[in-house]
């Protein structure tokens, strides 16, 4: 099998709705494995099921990837040797390797029906055998074959499997062998002369010359079938080597259940929408298997290409946990340039993201506030709550922030914080804490239930950003005007 010499490998998603995070773990590690030999990542699209490929997630998964910030040296949009890099393009290909299999003896016509296995397979269960195909037509005579074909019946073709046991190394989980009996004959070809997934991706491995296939666990069970097929085109010409397999650990989501495309927290737009760095997302995808260290948690892309080898990735199920994959996107956040950060906030300050009116948004108020917003949020989205207060008329007021605040005695300290705040210097939030918390002590408050009134008075929420710091920047109008509004809201 191939070693880790000219490395290439492949990512082959099928366009089928929006890519999933597992989907983008197994891209990650692939890419990472391209980069980290310096070997070839070739971008093939596997979309041969015409029912349920569409062109709009063609067009999202090449727009995924480069959010993601993947390049790839082969495949849409770039081209290469083994073009084109869409399987209903190639078509020709698989229905020429077909019969090449079908003359050679290595695949042969199957004319049994979908009521006839059903039948047999159930006969194998009850009699505690092997349910899998039971070799009906594999070697039928010429004879056979034109009374099959005058009853009207179609065929499909299998591949023939040979009668031995497959013993591999994975990459991920060691010496695997798997019995004959456990890998039955396989279709290869549907009745209608479509080619099935089972031809088509090993087919191109071979033709694109594919060194290392890092995969999903869900697909281990068939890589016994691809390496006896890549053995029948190896003797064929077609193929050169059977390359090294890894199987990479499933994701698990909510209740321990491995995670799918329908679960909600699966979908990559998901995460694009919530305003997660692409850099935060596959440090934390990286984690699901693989770590760069015991004690290292927050790394770059470039970090994990240094050291990323397949053979430290562990096949345990990883369990995808929300929170933390948000907390290592806050690490990776607070690391932005302060400039980057503002600039990649741009879309949750406009339409339609923005409750406030486009010309309400001051940009010098947006400057000034940004790198103290840097430090509170976790992911993008969560500016557009966090800065609203100063680029709305009046505060949204949260109910139960108002009602935790707003306590008996609350108008009695906002008089006296409006007083203190009339007579600071509003060129310094320190002034300003100063002010707020001399009204404090007037009450007999320390600073933390002192300013809680007028946050809320100002913001409209108990937590938020840095409170002097913002009403430095909301300015001392505004702010003295919104705490005779809470003033006359509680009064009345």
């Amino acid at each position: 099998m191939a070693n880790a010499t000219n490395v290439r490998v492949r990512f082959c998603p099928s366009p089928t709705g929006n890519p999933h995070v597992g989907l983008v773990r197994t891209a990650l590690f692939n890419w990472a494995y391209a980069r980290h030999h310096g070997g070839t990542l070739v971008f093939r699209i596997e979309d041969t099921d015409a029912a349920r490929d569409s062109e709009e997630s063609y067009e999202q998964l090449l727009d995924s990837m480069r959010w993601l910030g993947f390049d790839w040296d082969e495949g849409p949009e770039v081209g290469g040797p083994h073009a084109p890099y869409r399987q209903s393009q190639r078509m020709d290909i698989y229905r020429d390797i077909a019969e090449k299999l079908l003359a050679g003896g290595y695949a042969y016509p199957c004319y049994c029906t979908t009521e006839e296995l059903d039948q047999r397979r159930e006969a194998a269960r009850a009699a505690g055998k092997p349910s899998g195909y039971d070799g009906h037509c594999r070697d039928l005579s010429a004879e056979q074959k034109q009374a099959y074909e005058a009853e009207g019946r179609s065929h499909i073709v299998r591949f023939r499997m040979p009668d031995e046991a497959t013993t591999f190394t994975d990459l991920v989980r060691g010496d695997i062998t798997v019995q004959a009996e456990n890998v039955t004959d396989y279709g290869i070809v549907r009745a209608n002369g479509a080619p099935l997934y089972t031809l088509v991706n090993p087919v191109d491995d071979a033709l694109m010359e594919i060194t290392h296939v890092l995969r999903g666990e869900d697909l281990l069970s068939s890589t016994p079938r691809q390496i006896a097929l890549y053995k029948a085109l190896i003797e064929l010409g077609v193929a050169k080597e059977i390359p090294a397999f890894g199987h990479l650990p499933y994701v698990m989501g909510e209740g321990n259940k491995k995670l799918s495309k329908r679960d909600p927290q699966a979908s990559l737009n998901v995460y694009r929408e919530r305003g997660f760095l692409p850099e935060g997302l596959l440090n934390y995808l990286s984690l699901l298997g693989w770590s760069l260290s015991a004690d290292q948690d927050i790394f770059t892309a470039d970090e994990m290409i240094a050291a990323f080898d397949v053979a430290d990735v562990n096949p345990n199920p990883a369990r995808f946990d929300l929170k933390k994959c948000e907390a290592i996107n806050a690490d990776h956040i607070r690391l932005l340039d302060v400039k980057d950060f503002a600039e990649r906030c741009a879309p949750w300050l406009k339409a339609p993201f923005a409750p406030w009116a486009p010309e309400s948004f001051d940009q010098d108020k947006w400057d000034a506030i940004a790198p103290h917003a840097q430090t509170r949020i976790k992911v993008l989205s969560e500016i557009t709550d966090n800065v609203d207060f100063l680029f709305l008329p009046e505060p949204v007021f949260d109910e139960a922030s108002w009602t935790k605040a707003m306590k008996e005695g609350s108008d009695a300290l906002l008089r006296t914080a409006r007083e203190k705040l009339a007579a600071a210097d509003w060129s310094s939030a320190e002034s300003l804490k100063e002010a707020v918390l001399a009204a404090g002590e007037a009450h007999g408050l320390k600073l933390g239930k002192a300013q809680a009134p007028v946050r809320v008075a100002v913001t409209g929420r108990t937590v938020g950003l840095p409170l002097f710091e913002s009403l430095e920047i909301l300015g001392k109008d505004v702010t003295l005007a919104r705490v005779d509004a809470a003033l006359a809201k509680l009064t009345a």
